[in-house]
């Protein structure tokens, strides 16, 4: 019997590797970011990418795109990946995230229902180079904090924090052993504490300031207004946590469910909302159709799952479905719920069915091994977050050609309110992306070897610093071609929905 024979390096090397890396693709090379000459033209992408999205939907994807430069960019995936295409790499491969900006993290239940801090989006995961990754990353935060209104060296310490932060973490994950690393994680304990500990230092800072220039107002007033932020972020922080232990399937259902004759159902709020009973014109199928159609889906699914997760799926019955409109890059692909219950009516559970398409890396990198998307979009996640949700699958839909997969809606998910942040959170919330996609790398990839790569001084994070400036005067020339498209008619937009 014969197998694939798997490489077990020596540490010795992985750090040649990581050194021979850095020899021919320099750190520095990342720096100096300038666009291609045959550069596609970016609204010309966007319209490419809504052949298969849904007609009426298209128009809602772009209103939200049109909110800001930093709104534009979260539905820009697909023109980062093209601009991306070319630029130096390393060589050292990891499961990407394939869409890293920074609202693309957040917290969620771990099967024990404690709170972690990761990564909550994998639609475009494919395997590549670890530096595509840091780029959205790190553009993310120079592109939110100039929509914040962030001054130019509040701007760059906080892009410059999250590379810094990305480089020091795999620095340690270098030095772990291989489970440590496939344990580490971010639960929300510990999270408080680094933010408690993070406001001491900033308030003990404040103060010692204070003493210093006694004679300086003006710097007294800044550290007592950097004093002030840290406090409320600590408060923002401690209310998002609180918050996210409220959004489950209960909560879920007194937003979107209504009772009818004793039995709840999806509440009709169209367009972002449809039941099921209102989409047979939409796909041209009756009521009930949709309706087996729907079982025929959960059936599938199931299939998909571990057996004790199966079972216990198999607890609850199906009661509705619905379209529901998500974020702003996946707007205009098929995204449904599916509420079911357990015990009785006050025992909900809400799934989420999401249409995975192919990822836009899949253009200039190899194409996944999993020629199921919603497959490739389950194992990917898996293997990125330190815990995943037990209910993660995947189905085909009607058409064969379009594949889903399935996860829980609200199982304590919560966000940052990145436009809402001051310098010092953005700037601490950068330190925790970049730890965390850190963390995520170093599963799939080798952290020895881009450890090594990275080096343990500062040129890496100053070049992919230099990157995200130049890529985030880009976006705005993007954006700014974007809404000139919308307001003379090539390109629908509906507003404020």
């Amino acid at each position: 019997m014969t197998g694939t024979r798997i490489a077990h390096p020596s540490i010795d090397d992985r750090r040649a590797r990581g050194a021979d890396a850095r020899e021919l693709t320099p750190v520095s090379s990342h720096a100096g970011w300038r666009p291609a000459t045959d550069r596609p033209d970016p609204v010309a992408l966007l319209e490419q990418q809504n052949l298969t999205r849904e007609p009426d939907l298209v128009p809602v994807r772009h209103g939200r795109m049109m909110v800001s430069p930093f709104t534009f960019y979260r539905g820009a995936a697909k023109i980062m990946a093209t601009d991306l295409d070319g630029t130096p790499t390393s060589g050292l491969v990891v499961q990407l995230c394939g869409d890293a900006h920074l609202s693309n993290f957040g917290v969620f239940a771990s099967p024990e229902r404690r709170l972690l801090f990761d990564l909550n989006d994998f639609d475009e995961t494919l395997p590549g180079p670890f530096e595509y990754d840091v780029k959205r990353m790190a553009a993310s935060f120079t592109i939110a904090a100039r929509n914040n209104g962030f001054s130019k060296p509040d701007t760059l310490a906080s892009t410059l924090a999250s590379v810094t932060a990305y480089r020091e973490a795999m620095a340690e994950f270098a030095g772990m052993r291989t489970m440590d690393i496939w344990y580490a994680h971010l639960d929300e304990h510990e999270l408080m504490r680094s933010i408690r500990a993070t406001v001491a230092d900033a308030e003990k800072h404040s103060k010692g300031k204070k003493r210093h220039h006694r004679g300086s107002k003006d710097k007294e007033h800044k550290k007592d207004e950097q004093g002030k932020a840290a406090r409320r972020a600590e408060k923002t922080a401690e209310k998002t946590r609180e918050k996210a232990h409220t959004r489950d399937s209960l909560q879920a259902l007194s937003k979107l469910g209504e009772q009818v004759d004793g039995r709840y159902r999806i509440v009709s709020q169209p367009p972002i909302v449809v039941p099921e009973r209102e989409l047979g014109a939409t796909y041209g199928m009756s009521a009930d159709e949709v309706g087996q159609a729907v079982r025929d889906q959960l059936r599938a699914y199931r299939r998909t799952l571990q057996d004790d997760r199966r079972q216990l799926l198999e607890r609850f019955e199906l009661v509705d479905t619905a379209r529901k409109v998500v974020g702003v890059g996946s707007v205009g692909t098929r995204a449904f719920i599916a509420l079911l219950q357990g015990r009785d009516a006050g025992d909900p559970l809400f799934l989420q069915v999401k249409e995975a398409t192919s990822s836009v890396l899949e253009d200039h990198l190899p194409r996944s091994r999993y020629r199921q998307h919603g497959e490739r979009v389950v194992q990917g996640q898996r293997m990125m977050q330190a815990a995943s949700d037990i209910f993660l699958g995947w189905t085909k839909g009607l058409d064969e050609n379009r594949h889903y997969y399935w996860r829980q809606l609200r199982d304590m998910k919560g966000s940052a309110e990145v436009e809402t942040m001051a310098p010092f959170g953005l700037t601490y919330y950068a330190r925790t992306c970049g730890w965390t996609l850190a963390r995520a790398h170093a599963r799939s990839g080798d952290p020895i070897a881009i450890s090594t790569y990275l080096g343990d001084d500062d040129a890496f994070d100053q070049a992919i610093t230099d990157f995200s400036l130049r890529y985030a005067d880009r976006n705005e020339q993007d954006y700014a071609e974007f809404v000139e498209a919308v307001r003379t008619g090539r390109v629908p937009a509906v507003e404020g929905v």
